[in-house]
């Protein structure tokens, strides 16, 4: 039979594992984008709540109720995490836009407040301009929209940038 203890420190086990995990999570972006005072500070309260889980669990060894917590918990604050992540888009990417109307995308672009860098190329289908912009990860979908509206066919790369310098 399972009591409302038993429950309540599952319940308690779950939610600190997600906490946690979703801590995990954004301390690696911080590790990725060498924010090392903000992963310092996220490990230490991340490691803190991972021992009072790990705690829990130790001391209901014989209740398998907790170690379902306690996996469900991390599963899904792996989930919540990234899901969270995404939605604060922490960091700069560089979008590689490589499109045969380039001047014109460029032009619109940089009216728009992106600075924007244009090579000449040759690709499959003839002569290209790659054109290289550094943003916000959460305007990434702005320089999109606007390549695509005024080059459907154009190609977009999009990669992640660890460090970035500007004289």
């Amino acid at each position: 039979m399972i009591t409302d203890s038993q429950i309540l420190t599952a319940v308690i086990i779950f939610g600190a594992r997600i906490v946690d995990v979703s801590l995990s999570t954004f301390r690696h972006v911080m590790i990725i984008k060498r924010k090392r005072l903000y992963a310092f500070s996220i490990a230490f309260f991340e490691s803190l709540i991972w021992v009072y889980a790990v705690s829990r669990v130790i001391t209901n060894l014989t209740d398998p109720i907790t170690a379902i917590a306690f996996a469900l918990g991390f599963a899904s604050g792996t989930f919540v995490g990234i899901t969270i992540e995404g939605f604060i888009k922490i960091g700069d990417q560089a979008v590689r836009v490589f499109s045969s109307k380039g001047d014109s995308v460029a032009k619109v672009l940089r009216e728009m407040g992106f600075r924007i860098t244009v090579f000449d190329g040759h690709g499959r289908d003839g002569v290209v301009k790659m054109l290289f912009v550094q943003t916000r990860r959460r305007d990434v979908k702005k320089v999109f929209k606007k390549a695509r509206e005024i080059d459907p066919a154009c190609f977009m790369v999009v990669d992640d940038i660890s460090q970035a310098y500007r004289a």
